[in-house]
Formats: C-alpha cells, structure tokens, sequence
C-alpha cells in the first residue's frame, strides 16, 4: 500500500447502477426479434447461416436490453487517500454518492472501476442495525458482531460491560432485537461498532436517531477514538457535527470530489455551493409568519458588514434580522436570537429588550456579538418574534436557519494556553486578570 500510515487508499473509484425503465415496448421488440427470426426457421437449417443468424438474435436481444436500461454513475474517478488516527467527514447533498462510497469502503458492494485498499480491521455504522441478526438478543449480537471482526470471546467480554453501560440497554440485554424501539438498536449498534476497537470506524449518520444526550456521547466517543490512533469517517447532513468531530473533510458532488481539505474549508464551500450561504438566509419568497410579521431574511456579519461564515475567534460580529410587520402598531414584538452548539445543545438566547410597537414596514433588527467571547466551534442560530401581551405569542421560530464557524487563528492574542489542546465549553471569554505579590 505505499506509506505504512496509509490505511484505505482509494484510485479512480466508480460505482455505476442500471436503471430499468421496463417499458413495455422492449419487451414486444425482444418478442417481435424472436418471432422474426422463428419465421426464417429453413434458413436457420442452413449450417453456413445457422451462427450468424444466432449471432444477429442476439445482438438485437442485447441492443433491446440496453435501450430499456439508463447508467447512473453514483461515484465517479473518486480518489483519496486517508492516514491513520484522521478523522474525515464524508459531507454534499442528497445522492451526492457519500452512502455508496461507504458501503464501497465497508465492502458491502463492489466497485464497477478503480480500486480500493484497506488496511486494518473495519467496523461500519452505516444504517440503523446493520450487521444485526434481528431474531438474537442483544447479548447474543454483541459476541456475533465481535466474532465478525474477528475478535476471540475473551476480547469481546472484557469489553462487554462497557459496551452495555454506553448503550444504556441492560434490562433488555436477553430480548431479541426485533423488539428494541430505534434508539435502542441505534445505541447498541454504535456501542458495538465503536467499543470493539476496529482500527477504522466507518458511521453513516447514526447521529441522526437518538436523543441529545446520546448524540453527545457518540461525538465524545468518536473523537476518543481518534486520539487513540484510529480512523473514523463519518458521514453526515449536520456541519456543527462535522466540524465538531472532524479535522478533514470530503465535499462530494455528483458522485465525484469537489473539494478535500480542512474542515472549516469544505464546510464553507458545502454552505456556499448553490449561490446561497449559510451565513445568508433569503425568506422572502416564503410564507414564515403569521398575519401579524413575517421574516425576510437571517445574515452573520463582521465588523464590516460582509457575510461571513467564518469568524475568528477575536473578532465581534453582528447577527441580523429583516422582518416585516403587517398591521399597524403591532404591540410588543420582540426579536430574539437562539444560539445552538454543534451537538443541537442550546447554548443561549438573546432577545431585544426594548418595548416595540411598530406599524406596517420592513424592518431590520441586529445584536453584536463581543469578539473572544464564543469558543471554537461550529453554532446555528435560529430566529424568531415573540409578543407579551396575553401570555407568550410565537409568531415565527425559525430553527438553526443560519449558521457559522468559529476558528482560533492565533492573529496575536494567546487566547489557547497550554500545547494548542482544544478548550471544553460553549463560551470562552478573555477576561481581565489581576496578580499582586503578597
């Protein structure tokens, strides 16, 4: 394989699938080439005639084939290499290819060209229960799943309870799976492939089912197994994931690679494929609201005035919000901002403090955000307007519709000490300091 850190190799990958259209035509004209040939059945005697007649039937059988059958290149002249103990987010749009190129990469199909090489013991997540015996307990699918990657008994005990602790499902360990509720089976089949220690760790949104607190456990797990040496590739819809998880990533396009870098720089080119940026929200062709407002437009901007995706870390920026009110003095609307980190957590809102009775208009409405005030990270932001007048009124929420990237470029101020290790927590302000000699 080359480089010893090399560990899957993948040259000129293609993977095709033949769409039938079944038309009924094509099966008339296959009919219509047999009879024809049927009603020359005293030339067919002939043995100088007999094989290029055969050979006719069936060119004419082939070409009727083809013509009911269309190509869809899934992944097309794909090649990367990935080294030991990366973690790499797979990242693009719907039948962009990243579930193919995993079930290539995880051996459950065959490539139609090019080549894969891989080296270690692979555990794959690719759908809910994959690799699962539904009929067998859960008991019984850990040492199945264990045996599978070639594990000894004695490998998969001594992991066994840790295994069960993680996917919470001990009063249910001797029921057969096909009685476990989705994120039973989801957090036990996570547990299994995550804790068997593969050398590579293939997971196709397995973050999508479950709770909060369970999707935080498998990002916390994944990343632990990056630190120890392991590879992890990670497919998934959600960039805070992604860039919370990941330091490279894959940016899939029509089955082939439209970028591969670091993590914050695919994910803005994800965010801006399209014309349309993340970081820039246009509602106004949409009905979000009610008779009262409804929203136009979310936007993240620096300091001078552009929209932006990425912010450095010491920079402050503004987030905005244009809204149209409907009816005149409209009483009490106020605009409020909900930050959500990468796991979906919600991190903090903030609202407009002021009393608002506003007539019929466009308005906009913005709060700045303090430089070094936010930690790294991926956040979203969703937007909404609410009245106090009977109680609380929503009159639109629109959930983690913006979203942005902050990054520590270390532009002068030493705001990470220690040896570059990434700080927990949601916030991290720079605050003032004080030492006397006593």
């Amino acid at each position: 394989m080359g480089n010893s850190d090399v560990v899957i190799r993948v040259e000129d990958l293609g993977k095709k699938y033949a769409i039938d259209h079944e038309k009924n035509e094509s099966y008339t004209a296959l009919r219509d080439v047999v009879a024809r040939q049927a009603k020359t059945a005293g030339r067919l005697l002939n043995p100088f005639t007999l094989a290029g007649q055969l050979r006719k039937v069936k060119r004419e059988a082939a070409q009727v084939r083809e013509s009911s059958e269309e190509v869809l290149w899934a992944l097309k002249n794909v090649s990367f290499e990935i080294r030991r103990g990366e973690r790499v987010g797979i990242i693009g749009r719907n039948g962009a290819g990243k579930s193919t190129l995993l079930k290539v990469l995880s051996r459950i199909t065959e490539p139609s060209s090019g080549r894969v090489a891989i080296r270690g013991r692979v555990a794959s997540l690719l759908e809910v229960g994959t690799g699962f015996h539904p009929e067998l307990t859960g008991r019984e699918n850990i040492y199945l799943n264990g045996a599978i990657l070639g594990m000894t008994r004695r490998e998969i005990r001594f992991k066994f309870d840790e295994i069960v602790n993680f996917a919470e499902v001990e009063n249910f360990l001797d029921t057969p799976v096909k009685r476990y509720s989705s994120g039973m089976y989801v957090r036990l089949a996570f547990a299994v492939a995550a804790h068997l220690e593969p050398e590579i760790l293939i997971v196709d949104e397995v973050l999508a089912v479950g709770d909060v607190q369970f999707q935080r456990k498998c990002l916390g797990k994944m990343e632990s197994v990056g630190h120890e040496g392991r590879t992890v590739l990670f497919v998934s819809h959600s960039m805070p994931s992604v860039t919370s998880l990941c330091d490279r990533a894959i940016l899939l396009e029509s089955g082939r690679i439209s970028k591969d870098g670091p993590t914050s720089e695919v994910v803005i080119d994800y965010n801006t494929c399209g014309g349309s940026s993340i970081a820039s929200a246009d509602f106004s062709q949409e009905k979000i609201g009610d008779s009262t407002v409804r929203l136009l437009k979310g936007e993240v901007k620096n300091a001078g005035g552009e929209s932006i995706a990425e912010v450095p870390i010491e920079e402050p920026f503004w987030v905005e919000m244009t809204f149209e009110v409907l009816y005149n003095e409209a009483n009490n609307l106020t605009p409020n901002y909900h930050f959500y980190t990468a796991t979906g957590e919600c991190a903090f809102i903030v609202h407009d403090t002021h009393i608002n009775h506003l007539n019929t208009g466009k308005y906009l409405t913005r709060c700045r955000v303090p430089g070094n005030f936010l930690n790294e990270g991926s956040f979203s932001v969703g937007l909404a307007i609410s009245s106090f007048q009977t109680g609380v009124k929503v009159h639109f929420y629109e959930k983690a519709c913006l979203s942005f990237n902050v990054a520590d470029h270390h532009n002068g101020i030493i705001t990470r000490p220690g040896h570059g290790m990434p700080i927990p927590g949601v916030v991290r302000p720079l605050l003032e300091w004080e030492m006397h000699r006593l």
